[in-house]
């Protein structure tokens, strides 16, 4: 089988060939505070996800401001970027078929108390700020997002052993 090539997308490692996608998930402080990080990856891993970049890093003001510029002048911004500052968090480059869609139905609705039971916000979380993950929502953002936290260096390609097992031949 020929090694998979990233095409480019805003400059950035994003996809694969074909439907192939890159998408960032960061494991929020409530993730990492309760132990769950082993848990979730797991979860993304079990499903045909591959882990493409992860690392540990803690987050300040600065990166909270550009990742939410659409909530910095909302009233709960403070207690936001507070709760996002409490611990580490845990960032990490998801790739697989059309990780990003993939992703965000395995997370569930941003409210823990009405995601689906399931899904991991409905597993592991009852609230709207303390909900365990992050996904991007859309390829355009996870391009974006995954530039903000990652070099282009701290993405790997590579292909997974177990990438015949998981897609059929036309579908990767």
């Amino acid at each position: 089988m020929p090694p998979l090539h990233f095409q480019t997308f805003n400059s950035d490692k994003v996809f694969i060939d074909n439907n192939m996608e890159t998408t960032l998930v960061l494991l929020k402080p409530s993730c990492v505070q309760r132990q769950l990080i082993g848990e979730i990856v797991h979860r993304f891993e079990r499903r045909g996800l591959r882990i493409a970049g992860m690392k540990m890093m803690q987050l300040d003001e600065a990166i909270l401001r550009e990742h939410y510029a659409h909530l910095v002048d909302r009233p709960f911004f403070p207690a936001l970027a507070a709760s996002m500052m409490a611990s580490p968090i845990v960032a990490m480059a998801i790739s697989g078929v059309e990780a990003v869609s993939v992703v965000r139905a395995m997370t569930g609705y941003t409210n823990g108390r009405v995601a689906d039971p399931g899904t991991i916000r409905g597993d592991y979380s009852m609230s709207n700020q303390q909900n365990i993950v992050h996904a991007s929502d859309s390829i355009e953002n996870a391009a974006i997002e995954l530039a903000r936290f990652f070099r282009p260096e701290e993405i790997f390609e590579y292909e997974s052993a177990t990438l015949g097992f998981i897609y059929a031949t036309n579908e990767r």
